[in-house]
């Protein structure tokens, strides 16, 4: 039935949209949860510098964006001429590209929601476990991440959703190529140009109902939570 739906080509195109959005959540939070946790907590004088380059991809054209990744990681760019010194192929028009690129425009989306969430926690527990001699790790871990699991899901939702929105910065750094980078978005406009309306209403239904269970799970599960007050 689902194939009678979709072509090959748009199975793909919605195959690689999912895989970017999970590979991007998954290397971004390993990112954006320390880098939150030092923003949550730092004294230095250019934090306000550091939060507003993290927060540009909310205000900054996609295009812009995915200009100059494509400049850098192209074969003429400093990223492309270190992976060729490698023995590598440069990272613009690949898979690897397209998460570099997803990465960055969606960094605010994983970290201004951590950051708040760890904001938020009191610090009576973690002082509590430091005078039972608990490491800092440990603290973190046992402590900090289960009082933190709201911002943990708001920002890898936020996150997958905003991965299989993306138009602009994946087409500029990855171009068009079928079953290479080629994802749904850009699957979308490509029908649209050749006037397959039907197609692109298709794979549009897809993006919206999509869309709109990831932003439910997390409306839902905040409801849940809300007058749950961490522990201070």
């Amino acid at each position: 039935m689902i194939a009678s739906w979709y072509s090959p080509a748009d199975l793909t195109a919605l195959w690689l949209s999912l895989k970017l959005a999970m590979v991007t959540v998954i290397a971004l939070l390993t990112i954006a949860i320390p880098l939150s946790w030092w923003l949550a907590h730092t004294r230095w004088r250019l934090r306000p510098v550091l939060e507003a380059l993290i927060a540009m991809p909310l205000i900054l054209p996609p295009t812009v964006l995915g200009f100059y990744l494509l400049l850098f990681l192209g074969p003429a760019g400093w990223g492309g001429q270190l992976m060729v010194a490698m023995g590598e192929q440069p990272l613009a028009f690949s898979f690897t590209g397209l998460v570099i690129g997803s990465m960055i425009y969606s960094l605010p989306f994983a970290v201004q929601p951590l950051q708040a969430t760890f904001q938020s926690i009191g610090k009576n527990s973690l002082e509590v476990a430091a005078t039972l001699r608990a490491s800092p790790l440990d603290r973190f871990v046992s402590i900090v991440l289960p009082l933190s699991r709201r911002g943990l899901l708001t920002a890898g939702v936020l996150t997958f959703a905003h991965t299989l929105g993306e138009f602009g910065v994946l087409l500029m750094i990855g171009g068009n190529i079928p079953g290479r980078t080629q994802v749904a978005s850009i699957a979308i406009y490509s029908h649209v140009e050749a006037m397959d309306y039907a197609a692109a209403h298709t794979l549009s239904l897809t993006m919206l109902g999509l869309s709109f269970t990831l932003l439910l799970v997390v409306f839902l599960f905040n409801r849940q939570v809300r007058f749950v007050s961490p522990v201070p």
